[in-house]
């Protein structure tokens, strides 16, 4: 009797690992599909954002707001994943990065969600020139974001589950997306060189290859 008792416990402390594990599994799987669909939204923000919206104003405003509003939505399931996968390098570090993710995630949602609710019903006086109180200037989808691409980049380089080239590629998104948030704070011109460049090759090239280089580690099924 004694050594039923103490066996129980063990089996019981497997199968709860087993389906601990599996359960992981299955939400990196989830993750993995939401960075790829969050790479391909922030491709489609770009293309609504400098083509769409130059010749269909009303049209490009509605469609990267929209994107703009689903990216954010989707890389919450990202960072979940990441600090799941990166807590085991540097579990303060990954916290750290995530909380930053979040907030900048946040603020794409909420900056998202006010400019389509004005997209779709225009407001009779007010002056869409001024900032967002939420996001200034990009502050939290540029600034902050760029803060947690990079300490995350920085644990995906020493990180086995992920490959270093990913974590290099995280560094320069990280870096653009900073230029971006300084460019629109000082340099109001959108068309200035200074703000244009970084941001046609952040959000067609840099931005949507490093979630999707993410989406498709997560997608793996067994890590290393």
């Amino acid at each position: 009797m004694a050594t039923q008792t103490t066996a129980q416990p063990a089996a019981t402390t497997g199968s709860g690992y087993r389906a601990g594990r599996a359960e992981g599994a299955s939400f990196d799987r989830f993750a993995g599909m939401c960075a790829i669909l969050g790479g391909v939204a922030g491709l489609l923000y770009s293309v609504a954002f400098v083509i769409i919206a130059r010749t269909s104003p009303d049209l490009g405003v509605t469609l990267y707001s929209l994107f703009l509003l689903l990216g954010g939505v989707l890389n919450t399931a990202v960072l979940v994943a990441l600090y799941h996968r990166l807590r085991a390098t540097s579990q303060p570090f990954a916290m750290w990065g995530v909380a930053l993710g979040v907030a900048a995630a946040v603020g794409s949602i909420i900056h998202g969600g006010y400019d389509l609710a004005n997209a779709i019903n225009p407001p009779a006086n007010a002056n869409l020139d001024l900032p967002s109180q939420v996001d200034p200037r990009g502050l939290l989808t540029f600034g902050v974001a760029g803060i947690s691409v990079f300490v995350l980049s920085w644990l995906i380089t020493r990180n086995g589950d992920f490959p270093k080239a990913l974590g290099y590629l995280g560094y320069v998104v990280a870096v653009m997306l900073l230029i971006i948030y300084i460019g629109r704070l000082v340099i109001l011109d959108a068309t200035n060189p200074a703000i244009v460049v970084p941001a046609l090759l952040t959000g067609f090239l840099l931005n949507p290859a490093w979630y999707i280089g993410i989406g498709l580690v997560l997608l793996r099924r067994e890590r290393p």
